[in-house]
């Protein structure tokens, strides 16, 4: 449990408390499943399976995500991508040109780019070598304007799953918001903190469809917290910020849970046959240890091989500008296919 006083209602944007949200006519009347005729809401009468407005709370696929995941459905909230999710948390609790939010470098760089857009001042305190929260020096910069702390777990672009014992040090630590950006979670041995949102009161745990899913097409992020958090963010959300097609495009593919799993699977397979092949190139130096979907490995020259691997119509990522991450290159891992092609350019390299 908090070891420290947490008060959402001090995290809470004044403008936020007051605020009444907009009542769309599908929150004023929810179907019970009657056959009615729908004249409220301005629509299209001629049906052609997007002429309604959606569900703006998305009922029909929180309550199979509730079901998977031990949590209610008042603990979801759903978004136009994470991208989206983590904008209104930005905009829920941070005063612009007041808070501010701390990040660890290397990880995800939406989380700048929302500071930036939200005018909402980032600090940021560089992971250890091993890329590891430095807690300590996370909790030395925390001010009484610092409202949220970004923990990206597995973290982009290095792979690793954060500590469990210095996530629950800052959760305990820490008095603003917590949030944990599990993107990447279900390539993952370990356990969702999803687990967690009701022991913590001050943690996040953002997830997506556009990873294990295969699902980035369509823009779908999950949001899990406390019940009064998602309160919150249900306020000023967009009264359909999830669209129909989404919305059961998304509900087909969570409830198919075998061929998710036999993905997952395969992508796993696939990252051990990377990972050996990476080992006998001469030009990487190492591998990081990886709980994602991808493999971060420091190469002589990033740059360079980058540029080489282009020539060879193989597309991978240079993360060499990151902290950290000097001459790394981050390779997703593809089908068999992809990755044999991949691995013979690799080796074919000077």
């Amino acid at each position: 449990m908090n070891t420290i006083p947490f008060n959402i209602e001090k995290l809470i944007r004044d403008n936020i408390k007051g605020l009444k949200p907009y009542s769309s006519a599908r929150d004023e009347y929810v179907s019970d499943g009657s056959e009615m005729t729908f004249l409220d809401a301005n629509e299209n009468p001629y049906e052609n399976g997007v002429n309604r407005y959606p569900d703006p709370q998305q009922r029909s696929l929180k309550k199979v995500l509730a079901t998977q995941k031990g949590v209610t459905v008042d603990n979801i909230l759903l978004g136009n991508g994470s991208d989206e999710v983590l904008d209104l948390i930005f905009r829920a609790f941070c005063e612009p040109k007041q808070d501010t939010i701390l990040t660890l470098p290397p990880t995800y760089g939406m989380y700048k780019v929302l500071a930036n857009i939200n005018n909402i001042e980032e600090h940021e305190v560089v992971l250890t070598k091993d890329f590891e929260p430095d807690v300590d020096a996370i909790l030395a910069a925390v001010t009484n304007r610092t409202k949220l702390l970004f923990l990206c777990s597995p973290n982009n672009p290095t792979g690793n799953s954060f500590s469990d014992t210095a996530i629950e040090k800052l959760l305990t630590s820490f008095s603003g918001l917590v949030i944990i950006d599990e993107a990447y979670i279900d390539f993952s041995s370990k356990e969702s903190w999803v687990t967690k949102i009701n022991t913590y009161p001050n943690l996040i745990v953002t997830q997506t469809l556009s990873k294990a899913y295969g699902l980035a097409g369509i823009r779908l992020g999950l949001c899990y917290a406390s019940k009064a958090i998602i309160a919150v963010l249900n306020k000023i959300k967009p009264p359909y910020n999830v669209n129909e097609l989404t919305q059961q495009r998304a509900l087909d593919r969570v409830l198919d849970v075998d061929r998710v799993q036999h993905e997952v699977a395969a992508i796993l397979k696939e990252r051990e046959v990377l990972v050996k092949a990476l080992a006998a190139i001469n030009f990487v130096t190492k591998i990081y240890s990886t709980d994602a979907n991808f493999v971060l490995a420091v190469v002589d020259n990033a740059t360079k091989r980058y540029d080489q691997l282009l020539a060879k119509g193989v597309v991978v990522r240079n993360r060499t500008t990151q902290p950290l991450c000097e001459n790394t290159l981050r390779f997703t891992i593809g089908t068999p296919q992809e990755n044999e092609r991949l691995i013979a350019a690799l080796q074919a390299l000077e």
